[in-house]
């Protein structure tokens, strides 16, 4: 599981230079400008995906043990949880509705109700370590959201039209067919639907 740790490693050190070393990135911007330190940040996230994506098939395949058996009955609460994070996941996309709103991040909650989705269908060592950094991240950065607002750093959304929420749960429920019945089989190689 090395490659997926250093992924990981990799992928929290890059997302949270923001919150937790300013400096490191308004230096990276002073060296290299805005753009330069954009493409350097982006190249460095995409490695970091790479590495996590290589290192969890290869530990699937070549190590890994199960660290707990979840019953049959969490892959449909799982599913579940899924149909609300593809939903959340669009709203994130779009102007604000009543959904983006309320949640005020919705991408930042489509990704834990993701990884908390996950840990409740999957006790492999490796998706437990996946799932449960990933959930951390999100819980860690909006903590830290929620600093820059009272700081004045950010900006929550502010709502637009209910024209939204009905997109983003037509795109979500969308999203979430193609997910279960193509796309997870296709990239993750294990159908969804117990």
């Amino acid at each position: 599981m090395t490659l997926l740790i250093a992924g990981l490693v990799l992928f929290i050190a890059t997302h949270l230079v923001r919150p937790f070393a300013p400096g490191l990135r308004n230096a990276g911007i002073a060296a290299l400008g805005k753009p330069g330190w954009m493409a350097v940040h982006g190249i460095v996230s995409l490695a970091s995906l790479a590495l996590i994506v290589y290192g969890f098939i290869d530990a699937r395949e070549n190590s890994g043990q199960m660290l707990y058996f979840p019953p049959t009955f969490m892959a449909h609460i799982a599913l579940t949880l899924m149909l609300i994070a593809s939903i959340c996941l669009v709203a994130g996309f779009l102007p604000a509705g009543h959904i983006r709103a309320k949640l005020k991040f919705p991408l930042l909650v489509a990704i834990k109700i993701w990884a908390l989705a996950h840990l409740l269908a999957n006790g492999e060592s490796y998706s437990v370590l996946l799932f449960v950094t990933i959930l951390a991240w999100a819980v860690i950065l909006r903590i830290s959201l929620k600093k820059r607002i009272a700081a004045g750093e950010t900006k929550l959304p502010v709502f637009v039209s209910a024209k939204y929420d009905l997109i983003s749960v037509v795109v979500g429920l969308a999203l979430y067919v193609w997910i279960v019945f193509k796309l997870h089989e296709l990239l993750i190689g294990v159908p969804p639907l117990p």
